[in-house]
């Protein structure tokens, strides 16, 4: 060993945005005049300054080394003892490296920044915002969360009440707010509240927000259904004032035969017999067929007898109009525009049922609703059919995740052709996600998923490559999509 080495202290103390210096003596102990390169070792090598960073020394000489050390205040310099080594390298004798080894101690912080995602939320009955908590510190975060307002008029459910964070991570709280007291008429009516972030011996972290409750009933259908009910009564009394008088004419004309039978008949007056109800000939609904429309009428007027022929009834059916679907929408385009790449889709929605066909990257579904969707009609034109297959939720699922629908996928469904994929029925499982190709060009969707927003774009190449979009979570959903070809 021709060198010699000490480091004063051997052990130092600093603050997280802050430094201090550490010096390293050695001596030449050898009997060649030899330069040394110094490089710091170790976790908290990146925080570590030399000055200088190479030396040289006489034989029998000494010299000096000053170490700064400045860690930055960031989750990342680690709280308590760091050991650190410096690597002193010989040129005269590379393989003869001493590492001279000491402690730094960086002292504890803890700071904290909370946000409520989003900040306003609106509901009938209840909203349901996220608080997000980041540990910036460099000790692990113990915290137990609750939240106020002014009048005590909304009720706080927090999951997890309290939280544990590591330096450096971040946890979310689901919050479910309801009002203590419906508006079952009116106007909307803000409510602000707050949840605060307690910790042991210091002081909460308050994070503000507001709820906007909304009426039960708008201002608009109140008034409209008071107008109504008083036009119903206005009418039910003028009925009532004003009934018209309805006599039986076949009543009349019995009551005048039996006043002429009272009387002496008379050489010249014979007295015609009462009209009664059953002498009105049958009137049927006729068929659709016109000859049959014919005959019927023609025995119609047969039963009228001699007073002449009976009018002819007739009856209008209706027909139920077809259904606008995917199909019918690109059919549309694709007349406008016959070499064009179209995509037409739906969305079967809960409680709403089947949403209007859009197109070319327009949104199906509803956001911010709390709907999932529960079947996805869609249909192209200019891109040789497509296929697809559904994700759906999973009653009996371990892993947290949903299934794929026992089966294969669609068939391809040709241009022009509508395509379903789900179950179009209110109480069909959830759709958390989906598989679609087409035949030709490239396909692009965007989803929309419950408590996550909408997703990252996502493209495919034609069949037999195919794109995903939703989420693979049991415990989330579907609520919109839009495509693109």
């Amino acid at each position: 060993m021709t060198l010699w080495t000490s480091l004063e202290p051997a052990s130092a103390t600093v603050d997280p945005g802050s430094s201090t210096r550490v010096r390293l003596r050695l001596r030449n102990t050898g009997d060649v005049v030899d330069e040394y390169r110094f490089e710091p070792v170790g976790p908290i090598a990146p925080w570590t300054t030399l000055e200088p960073q190479t030396l040289r020394l006489y034989p029998g000489t000494t010299g000096t080394v000053d170490l700064t050390f400045a860690p930055p205040r960031t989750p990342d310099a680690t709280a308590g003892p760091n050991p650190y080594a410096i690597r002193i390298t010989p040129t005269e004798h590379p393989e003869a490296v001493t590492v001279p080894e000491g402690n730094l101690t960086i002292t504890p912080f803890t700071e904290i920044r909370a946000e409520l995602v989003p900040p306003t939320v609106k509901g009938r009955f209840r909203g349901r915002p996220r608080l997000a908590i980041d540990n910036l510190g460099n000790t692990r975060l113990t915290a137990s969360l609750n939240g106020n307002d002014n009048g005590d008029q909304l009720t706080y459910d927090l999951h997890p009440a309290n939280v544990q964070i590591e330096p450096g991570r971040a946890a979310f709280v689901k919050a479910t707010l309801k009002p203590r007291r419906i508006i079952w008429f009116g106007p909307k009516e803000e409510r602000p509240y707050r949840l605060a972030v307690q910790r042991s011996g210091v002081n909460p972290l308050p994070v503000d927000g507001t709820y906007v409750q909304r009426g039960f009933l708008p201002r608009w259908l109140a008034t409209l259904l008071g107008t109504l009910m008083a036009l119903a009564m206005t009418f039910i009394l003028l009925w009532i004032a004003y009934k018209p008088q309805v006599r039986s004419l076949a009543t009349e004309q019995v009551a005048a035969a039996e006043a002429g039978s009272t009387l002496a008949p008379t050489p010249s007056t014979t007295p015609e017999p009462p009209l009664s109800a059953t002498s009105a000939p049958a009137v049927s609904i006729p068929p659709a067929d016109t000859g049959t429309q014919a005959a019927n009428a023609g025995a119609g007027g047969g039963g009228g007898g001699g007073g002449g022929g009976g009018a002819a009834a007739t009856a209008t059916v209706t027909a139920r109009p077809k259904e606008d679907t995917a199909a019918t929408a690109v059919r549309r385009l694709a007349a406008d525009d016959p070499n064009g790449r179209h995509i037409c889709y739906r969305a079967y929605v809960t409680g709403k049922g089947w949403t209007k066909p859009v197109c070319d990257g327009t949104m199906a579904g509803t956001v911010g609703l709390s709907k999932p969707l529960k079947a996805l009609n869609v249909a192209v034109a200019g891109v040789a059919g497509s296929a697809g297959n559904d994700f759906i939720h999973d009653d009996q699922s371990t892993n947290g995740q949903g299934k794929w629908r026992q089966g294969v996928w669609t068939a391809v469904a040709a241009d022009g052709k509508d395509n379903y994929i789900g179950t179009a029925r209110q109480s069909a499982p959830n759709l958390l996600g989906f598989a679609i190709n087409v035949g030709s060009g490239q396909l692009c969707q965007v989803a929309h998923v419950h408590d996550t927003g909408w997703l990252a774009q996502g493209c495919t190449k034609a069949r037999p490559d195919y794109i995903f979009g939703g989420t693979l979570n049991n415990s989330s959903w579907l609520e919109a999509v839009k495509f693109t070809v």
